[in-house]
């Protein structure tokens, strides 16, 4: 095993440089040019064009993984005993944000249907669900379902989510910002103790089968050293976030290749417009959300918005968007959405059964 594993991974070193030289250059440049969420959105375009036009991209799932527990490990920082306590009274808004969620999925699926030319009713329900890619792929398939068009859905309506949030938050004029006042970067010491125990944390969510365990394992680690008094409200080093930032990125963009924009362009175009209203209606819905709770509209709609958990997570960490209301409104929704997905379409089904038997046997009338 490993005499076969090592040559292979030798094979794909030069083409992993690559990838990662070519997505490091683009965030510097992005950086430079002050493109909001540079670290996340100058390596997605880079490699998503790269790719779409044939370039052989791409990294290993190892890195991807390490993105993501980075990423868990500093959203949890921001869980101070204070802030739970908070989040505790904002139950009722974290169902209307389900609620929400669902309601799109739905609207979604319908418009998949009827205007997108999907091949079956499995295929249009799960990929118009706004939960992870990865989990409504394997749903699809479950239900007979074509994954490769589920997976396609999923991909281009976060990366149009991604790369139209963070503008249109700059263009309101939210900008990134530095930590606030008092929050300090974690000694080495309790740096490597964090690391150690969020690893661990995710291992174990790996091992017990958990969607999603690098970020969920990682984030719940953190978030009970943090909100029990252990650890302090601290942050992590700016390199080790863009490096996270930097993986995520490059894991959405290697997505996408010259197949994925030939095969099926109704499919595409159907998910891209719609896509962009849902991400208008979450505008509306976050503003009058904010009427009723107080809240600040910006982060409710990072929040509530049809994007990934970790990309929108970020956003909010960049921006200093109320990333602990954020990051609690998406594993709200993540959850939700993983557990009630799959019941819901066979009801649905069943319900659609019956009224079709019922109008095969009612009289004609005649």
């Amino acid at each position: 095993m490993v005499a076969v594993t090592l040559p292979r991974a030798a094979a794909a070193m030069p083409r992993v440089l690559l990838t990662l030289a070519l997505a490091g250059v683009a965030a510097l440049v992005c950086e430079r040019l002050r493109v909001p969420l540079a670290w996340t959105l100058g390596p997605l375009l880079s490699t998503a064009l790269a790719c779409s036009a044939g370039a052989r991209l791409g990294m290993p799932t190892a890195l991807r993984n390490g993105g993501q527990w980075a990423i868990g490990t500093a959203l949890g920082l921001h869980f101070t005993p204070l802030v739970l306590q908070q989040l505790l009274r904002l139950a009722p808004a974290l169902l209307a944000g389900v609620l929400w969620a669902l309601l799109l999925g739905g609207l979604f699926y319908r418009l998949l249907w009827r205007r997108g030319g999907a091949p079956d009713r499995a295929t249009a329900f799960f990929a118009g669900a706004i939960g992870s890619a990865s989990e409504m792929a394997v749903l699809a398939e479950r239900h007979g379902g074509r994954v490769d068009r589920v997976a396609a859905a999923h991909s281009l309506r976060v990366l149009l989510v991604v790369f139209t949030l963070p503008w249109g938050l700059q263009l309101a004029g939210f900008h990134p910002l530095q930590a606030p006042a008092g929050v300090h970067a974690l000694t080495p010491a309790l740096l490597a103790l964090l690391c150690v125990l969020t690893l661990a944390g995710a291992l174990v969510l790996r091992r017990l089968g958990t969607p999603n365990p690098w970020v969920l394992g990682a984030l719940l680690v953190s978030l009970a050293l943090t909100g029990s008094g252990v650890m302090p409200e601290a942050v992590l080093p700016q390199p080790m976030t863009n490096a996270a930032q930097l993986l995520i990125g490059v894991s959405l963009g290697t997505r996408f290749t010259p197949e994925f924009l030939h095969a099926a362009p109704r499919w595409l175009v159907t998910v891209a417009l719609g896509s962009l209203g849902l991400l208008a209606a979450s505008a509306g819905f976050a503003w009058l959300l904010a009427q009723v709770t107080g809240l600040l509209p910006a982060a409710l709609l990072l929040g509530n918005s049809p994007g990934g958990m970790a990309e929108m997570c970020i956003t909010a960490q960049v921006l200093q968007l109320g990333v602990p209301l954020v990051t609690a409104f998406h594993v709200t929704r993540y959850v939700a959405v993983l557990v009630l997905m799959g019941p819901l379409f066979t009801w649905s089904e069943r319900r659609r059964l019956r009224r079709a038997a019922r109008r095969a046997s009612a009289p004609s009338g005649r």
